[in-house]
């Protein structure tokens, strides 16, 4: 098995444990907010990682890369976990899957060109989130989706720079400096959310466990690592898998009913994704001037 093939597989384990998450983080929320929730789990999984992936230290090469990511992560996560608050785990899943169709337009700032599959599934992506966010016009607008759609642009960013950055660095560093940064980040910024709960529950603990060791640890470990052998389009490709698993997984554990036009809008966002992916092509290398 050659290692794209492996890089490949580990991707789609990760977007299994990164959709069936949705519905953890959902009930996790119920005891405690925001970015008590992500500090915790950020700063526990980049600890652990510190620790197995890079023997406790970082080199100094690596810390502006691991800063940026960081950031980009964090914004992304911040704004995805907000909006769980207030929307359901599949439209969350969804709309972040949304990252997947904005990579290809991303990437356009790296000398990548947008072939017209990927200006079409963007298109039908668009068309599927006009359903999923604004099903009865403007006011009646669920803030968690836009939250979650603000989410979708920092993870696009995200993929594309770990795509860049891991052809220069070691994904051994870089993944625990990425996550540590969130964890840093989340936790400063508690004292200034207007309002912060964490109860110690036992749902609560199990979300966070769940969460730091599968979807974080291992999942962002694994997605630095693999991203040495597949390029950014291909990544995106596998993770429009991760709303498909968490629809099922809230369907099973939550009994999530999705109306007519969120099914319309998931499909059509689902469609976006695998036509600008699988008929937009790989991209080539960015050209060197």
């Amino acid at each position: 098995m050659s290692l794209r093939t492996k890089a490949e597989l580990l991707l789609v384990a990760t977007t299994f444990f990164w959709g069936s998450t949705f519905v953890v983080v959902k009930s996790g929320l119920s005891d405690a907010s925001p970015f008590p929730f992500i500090a915790v789990r950020f700063t526990l999984a980049g600890l652990m990682m510190l620790w197995v992936m890079s023997r406790g230290r970082l080199p100094r090469e690596t810390l502006l890369p691991s800063l940026l990511l960081g950031i980009l992560l964090f914004v992304g996560c911040a704004f995805q976990t907000w909006g769980l608050v207030f929307t359901t785990p599949s439209k969350s899943a969804f709309i972040t899957g949304f990252s997947v169709i904005l990579v290809p337009l991303v990437s356009l700032f790296h000398g990548y060109p947008v072939r017209v599959a990927n200006a079409g599934g963007a298109g039908l992506g668009l068309l599927g989130l006009y359903l999923l966010v604004l099903p009865s016009g403007v006011g009646a607008a669920n803030r968690g989706d836009l939250l979650t759609l603000l989410a979708a642009v920092a993870f696009a960013f995200h993929i594309v720079l770990v795509g860049t950055y891991t052809r220069r660095f070691s994904f051994l560093h870089l993944a625990p400096g990425q996550i540590l940064v969130v964890g840093i980040m989340a936790t400063v910024a508690v004292p200034f959310a207007p309002s912060w709960t964490l109860h110690w529950t036992a749902r609560l603990v199990i979300a966070i466990a769940v969460t730091a060791i599968f979807a974080t640890a291992f999942g962002f470990g694994i997605q630095v690592w693999a991203q040495q052998y597949t390029p950014p389009a291909h990544t995106a490709l596998i993770f429009s898998l991760e709303p498909v698993f968490a629809a099922l997984t809230s369907r099973l554990v939550t009994k999530e009913h999705l109306g007519g036009k969120v099914l319309l809008g998931s499909a059509l966002i689902l469609a976006g994704m695998v036509i600008s992916e699988v008929w937009g092509g790989a991209a080539p290398s960015p050209v060197e001037g």
